[in-house]
């Protein structure tokens, strides 16, 4: 089951995000295959404001285990996370 990790930093926290990204990072590419994509949102400037982060899981307990354990969430980057259920339809290249 795929899920949608929205999540939105806390205001003036770029400083934050930019000292734990490499730990960041990491993490991401440990998670293999379970990582279907994943990027920050920014302002229309370019500055970093969130992520959003697709990961395949087995249910929202395990998404939720997945999205506590990122360093960024650890550090207190986040003011919120929001997990969805999502469905990649258009352009997935898993699709058969």
């Amino acid at each position: 089951m795929l899920f949608a990790l929205l999540c939105t930093d806390k205001p003036n926290s770029v400083d934050l995000r930019m000292q734990v990204r490499p730990d960041h990072l990491k993490y991401l590419e440990s998670l293999g295959s379970a990582l279907k994509a994943a990027g920050p949102f920014t302002t229309d400037e370019g500055a970093p404001t969130g992520s959003l982060v697709i990961i395949e899981a087995a249910d929202r307990a395990a998404a939720k285990a997945m999205a506590e354990n990122d360093p960024y969430a650890k550090a207190g980057l986040f003011a919120s996370v929001e997990i969805r259920p999502w469905k990649w339809l258009i352009k997935n290249p898993e699709a058969k």
